[in-house]
């Protein structure tokens, strides 16, 4: 695509990161969330350990965003703040704003339409905090945008020139945050079905799509052993969460839920024009064979597939996961937006704009996203009395804790110097199992999440057996977490 209005959209959705990111980070709020936290330390943990290796990255999450931030994670700085990993998202932020003008000139030619997406996706206040912060869901939709509007294009092309751009695309993508799975996967689908519309024969439209299908395959794969590599599991499916019964097996809830998040984030007007666009697509693709291209656009309705099954599975409602079924919402309001007749599109694009001034708020304090983030912070206040209580006494001697419920307050304490090289947690084995068998001897503190989910690892632990604090007195409690030091050898 030639039209430099992506690219115009893009630098501006940048800035926009740049200066909400500056906002949220006068404001404090930068790591509020806990997986902000986390994710810095699994990026860190991987050299920054008493066993530095690969393996440390693990395997719950993708790999991708925290290969991307290992090495600047390495300066306290970046590590402390969170920097290096609010610049990727930003970058991200841009990318997808890029992507989402690109996929709606494609598909109605229209730069009402096009700027209209975009104004909705980079003014949402969800988005808009999500991308001044570490997470991975702005890498996510900048590379799953990125990829629907290429494979539109090679699409378009006949499919018979190699997919490399679009298919190096999903391989990122995929091995960013599961989203992507189920986006490709209807990606690639859906690529089949039009090329089949554009006039190629059985097996030239199966040879096409399987070169195209091959990218995301080899990703998976990857993952796969990568995971089993790292954690000895081919893949983790649960463990992580403690069950919510009232979805647990039930779809037709599971989904109601996922629709009831997206409303709370969405107005209903731009719902349903967001449902106008996905039938236009439909309609119009299935209609004209030269429009058939437009067919892969519908896989971002795919993204409605990992939150409806996460609650059928059980997991407890976040309206974190909401956030990448609005941005398909921003994509298809504008489609929505650019097939009306210019006459209308005028009109409508007033009315939208109306309604956004109205409405939208974009450092919106009392955004959900913002708020769910914060729930972290009551006990992050808490804890600070058991870090005054640790670094009082504490002269680098190990610290025993479990990486899977404190890696938030692992992070937190390296604003007082302690690396996490002073761990000892899961990752390092057999360190962790032989502390956990009997600390004493081996750590000279112990850090214990007693209430999150039930309590942690140590904290089943300390329950199951009398012995496991021998030679340990706790200290001191707060936010959840207590404090346990060894008992010097002379009392």
């Amino acid at each position: 695509m030639k039209d430099p209005f992506p690219k115009t959209l893009a630098i501006a959705g940048v800035a926009l990161g740049v200066l909400a990111a500056w906002y949220y980070a006068r404001q404090g709020l930068t790591l509020s969330h806990y997986d902000a936290k986390a994710h810095l330390v699994v990026a860190r943990r991987v050299l920054d350990s008493l066993t530095p290796e690969y393996s440390q990255i693990g395997a719950v999450w993708l790999p991708l965003p925290h290969l991307l931030n290992l090495l600047p994670v390495q300066l306290d700085f970046f590590y402390r703040t969170g920097a290096s990993g609010v610049a990727i998202s930003v970058l991200s932020f841009g990318l997808a704003c890029y992507a989402i003008a690109r996929i709606v000139l494609q598909v109605t030619g229209s730069r009402i339409g096009a700027l209209a997406a975009v104004a909705l996706f980079a003014f949402d206040p969800d988005i808009l905090y999500l991308q001044s912060t570490p997470m991975t869901e702005p890498l996510l939709f900048g590379l799953t945008l990125l990829s629907v509007s290429l494979v539109a294009d090679w699409v378009a092309a006949g499919g018979e020139r190699e997919p490399k751009a679009a298919g190096w695309t999903l391989v990122a993508a995929c091995l960013t945050r599961y989203e992507a799975w189920f986006v490709t996967a209807a990606l690639v689908a859906l690529a089949f079905v039009a090329l089949l519309r554009r006039g190629l024969s059985l097996s030239n439209a199966m040879r096409y799509t399987a070169n195209l299908a091959a990218y995301p395959a080899l990703a998976v794969v990857a993952f796969v052993l990568h995971s089993r590599f790292t954690i000895g599991e081919w893949f983790v499916t649960g463990g992580f969460f403690v069950t919510d019964p009232r979805t647990l097996g039930r779809p037709l809830a599971s989904f109601l839920q996922v629709s009831y998040g997206i409303r709370q984030l969405v107005n209903d007007p731009l719902v349903a024009m967001s449902v106008a666009g996905v039938l236009f697509v439909a309609i119009r693709s299935l209609r004209k064979r030269e429009r058939s291209a437009d067919l892969v656009v519908l896989a971002l309705t795919a993204f409605l597939v990992l939150p409806t099954y996460a609650f059928f599975e059980g997991h407890p409602f976040r309206m974190r996961y909401m956030i990448a079924p609005i941005v398909a919402v921003a994509v298809f309001c504008g489609i929505a937006l650019g097939s009306l007749r210019p006459r209308w599109r005028t009109a409508a694009a007033m009315a939208m704009a109306l309604l956004l001034v109205a409405t939208l708020r974009p450092l919106n304090a009392a955004a959900p996203m913002l708020l769910e983030a914060q729930w972290d912070k009551p006990n992050s206040i808490g804890r600070h009395a058991v870090t005054e209580c640790l670094m009082r006494d504490y002269h680098h001697e190990l610290i025993l804790a479990s990486m899977g419920s404190l890696a938030h307050y692992m992070q937190e304490l390296s604003q007082e110097g302690i690396h996490i090289r002073d761990f000892v947690h899961e990752g390092n084995l057999p360190y962790w199992q032989e502390a956990i068998e009997s600390p004493k001897g081996r750590v000279g503190w112990i850090l214990i999440e007693e209430q999150a989910e039930g309590g942690d690892v140590l904290s089943k632990r300390e329950r199951a057996s009398s012995e496991f604090l021998t030679g340990f007195t706790r200290v001191c409690s707060g936010g959840g977490v207590a404090l346990y030091r060894a008992v010097p050898a002379t009392q």
